[in-house]
């Protein structure tokens, strides 16, 4: 099987890429798959803490860039997970770093060392991070919030996808799109407060792959250096497992997107 480049990407900032990064490229090496996840955003740093590494890190991914160290030498092999690797951003250098031709390289090395997925975990935004993350790849999860700046602002990235990567440049078969909703709270949703899915699909018409449900368990993960689909047992990493199944082709059923009714005992003396 060719290696496929995917892209974790969102306008907004603060909407759970990095977490969503770290998590799908945990799962498909849970899944047997030789898998890289590198992070895009050079100065911000953080993929390598919500993966627990950030100690190993002695070379990044613009010093392989910049031939300043081989790609052997900057790649961390996992722990835990067997066939998962993270390369990860400088701290010290400006997102002008990422060269197109040098982004392009390390993308072939990867392919030549038999990966069978390179996850791009992008920056935020629209500037050179985001749009060297996006240009080389075969598919893209977009994520979003149900809230309105960030949906309307994943319909500005979906434009992008299909007109400033190289499949689009080059006229080649579109990027395959996925949206994964992250942060959902049904019960607020019903409220009001949030978008529904179908408000969601109705702006953004594009498949749904999954939704992860709002909860601590997320903010756990990232301060242990855990990525959220290791806590096994939680809400969050049966939804980021789900994703990984429909990812591979699997029909799964969307869970954790019912409102909770509160109890009776709850009704009647008001507990929270």
């Amino acid at each position: 099987m060719p290696t496929k480049i995917v892209v974790v990407t969102s306008g907004k900032g603060g909407v759970g890429k990095t977490t969503t990064s770290a998590s799908f490229a945990t799962g498909l090496a849970m899944r047997g798959h030789k898998t890289c996840v590198i992070d895009f955003d050079v100065g911000l740093r953080n993929l390598d803490l919500i993966m627990g590494v950030e100690r190993r890190v002695v070379y990044d991914f613009i010093n392989v860039i910049n031939e300043e160290a081989k790609l052997s030498q900057a790649l961390i092999k996992d722990k835990q997970i067997d066939n998962l690797y993270i390369l990860a951003a400088s701290q010290t250098r400006d997102k002008d770093a990422l060269k197109e031709e040098g982004v392009e390289r390390v993308l072939e090395e990867l392919k030549a060392m038999d990966f069978a997925y390179i996850v791009c975990d992008s920056p935020a935004g629209i500037e050179t991070g985001a749009l060297m993350a996006m240009h080389f790849a075969d598919e893209a999860l977009i994520v979003t919030n149900p809230e309105v700046s960030s949906v309307r602002d994943s319909d500005r990235i979906l434009g992008m996808l299909n007109s400033k990567t190289k499949r689009a440049i080059d006229g080649k078969e579109p990027i395959k799109e996925h949206l994964l909703i992250t942060r959902y709270n049904p019960n607020r949703v019903e409220g009001g407060h949030m978008l529904s899915l179908e408000d969601i699909h109705e702006i953004l018409r594009t498949p749904l792959i999954g939704v992860i449900p709002e909860s601590e368990i997320v903010l756990q993960a990232s301060n242990q250096g855990t990525p959220a689909i290791a806590m096994n047992g939680s809400d969050v990493s049966e939804a980021y497992k789900d994703v990984i199944r429909r990812f591979e082709g699997e029909e799964r059923p969307m869970r954790f997107i019912e409102a909770v009714k509160p109890g009776l005992f709850k009704r009647l003396f008001g507990g929270k």
